[in-house]
């Protein structure tokens, strides 16, 4: 999915890796730039009597579909997703960013109650939670909705009709999105999301909502917008049934580990044993709990990761997202920067100087969709066209202290 900040089942995955795609909301929520397309009238007409198969009633039809237009950007943005090869020091530093830590903290003290009742229900870290959150929504942000997110049903009608190797899935998935709307939990108005139809504060799909959300605030309801309670609830208890979270123990610890050559699983205590301590100093506080050893690049930090690592890549099956999300839910509770630096890596910028960044871009001709501190896919482009331009190499789309420095130079 399309970062934000700028990023679950396979089937969620599969149509989340570019959520938040580029695009603004249409002034009709259910209306397109131009008029049907030859076929779509016909084809939505067919479509009509499987969906009244599916259960789906004439008035939630009329409502989500009666005078919907297919969005043809979608097939664009499928074709055209931007390509970014980060190394991991810079994937970090993207989502481990100023400004979601600021925001992070400020989203944990609003909703502190919230996030306390979870930990009582699931176990689940309110780090961890919070972290996942801030990645996949930007803490459900209006001005995410606003900004960078599309009507679901224009999509997912363009895709559903039109897109043909997956043309059963997309005819399911709005089939899903007509479900939400005729059981009360949302608006065809409101559900405003990616590319692909990925919506809400934790960005599922219909089909997620429908099958992994449920009514936690007790309201009657599955609410994927709005209040938080629902989406966060759901994601712990998906964590819980799935990633078979471990309640009460810590993801894992930036570690020092001679040798660094060791496998498998073992106790922190034998890991003690055999040399690896804490890279802060501090002793491990649950020693008979088991971690393995991973170092993601030889003479970078090193890490013994629990239990819960895994649960957080039962998310999203990357070691580098469940990393990014472990350490940001870390940042966002007062922890540090991790204590090894990775080869090669610059120190992540301010939020200060990423504003500076994209205005200096924004005014060289580079449009970066903003001037707020959060580098997503726009800034990015923005920033390796002006590598391109200057010849900076490598040109990879990573805003960081070199790129500053030129900027400031006046190229």
């Amino acid at each position: 999915m399309k970062q934000p900040d700028s990023p679950k089942s396979p089937a969620r995955r599969a149509v989340l890796k570019t959520a938040l795609a580029a695009g603004v909301a249409l002034a009709n929520p259910l209306g397109a730039l131009a008029a049907a397309p030859p076929g779509f009238d016909q084809w939505r007409d067919n479509f009509r009597a499987r969906a009244q198969a599916k259960g789906i009633s004439d008035a939630t039809w009329n409502r989500c579909m009666g005078r919907v237009e297919p969005d043809m950007s979608v097939f664009k943005q499928m074709r055209n997703q931007p390509e970014f090869r980060e190394q991991i020091w810079q994937y970090i530093n993207r989502r481990v960013s100023d400004w979601r830590i600021i925001h992070g903290r400020e989203a944990l003290k609003k909703n502190d109650a919230l996030f306390g009742r979870i930990e009582r229900d699931f176990g689940v870290e309110r780090g961890t939670l919070l972290a996942l959150w801030g990645v996949e929504s930007a803490y459900g942000d209006p001005l995410v909705q606003q900004n960078h997110m599309t009507p679901v049903f224009p999509s997912l009608a363009a895709l559903a009709w039109n897109e043909p190797r997956r043309k059963a899935y997309w005819e399911t998935e709005l089939i899903n999105a007509m479900k939400i709307v005729q059981r009360g939990w949302s608006t065809p108005e409101e559900m405003n999301g990616s590319w692909a139809g990925a919506m809400g504060h934790s960005q599922w799909m219909p089909e997620v909502w429908l099958n992994v959300g449920f009514d936690y605030d007790g309201d009657g309801k599955v609410s994927p917008f709005g209040r938080p309670d629902d989406a966060l609830g759901s994601t712990a208890k998906y964590l819980v049934n799935r990633g078979k979270w471990h309640r009460g123990e810590h993801w894992g610890y930036e570690v020092r580990a001679p040798g660094g050559n060791a496998s498998g699983s073992r106790s922190y205590a034998a890991w003690a044993s055999a040399g690896v301590v804490r890279a802060d100093g501090q002793p491990f506080p649950q020693p008979n709990a088991s971690a393995q050893l991973w170092i993601p690049v030889a003479g970078g930090p090193a890490f013994l990761l629990g239990p819960n690592f895994n649960s957080v890549k039962s998310y999203n099956p990357s070691m580098n997202y469940a990393l990014a999300i472990c350490h940001l839910g870390d940042r966002c509770l007062g922890g540090p920067p991790f204590i090894q630096p990775f080869p090669g890596s610059e120190r992540a910028l301010t939020l200060a100087e990423v504003q500076e960044m994209q205005t200096r871009l924004t005014k060289a001709g580079f449009d970066t969709g903003g001037t707020d501190g959060r580098v997503g896919n726009d800034t990015m482009k923005a920033i390796k066209d002006y590598q391109i331009k200057m010849s900076l190499l490598p040109a990879d789309g990573y805003g960081g202290l070199k790129v500053l420095a030129r900027l400031r130079q006046g190229g």
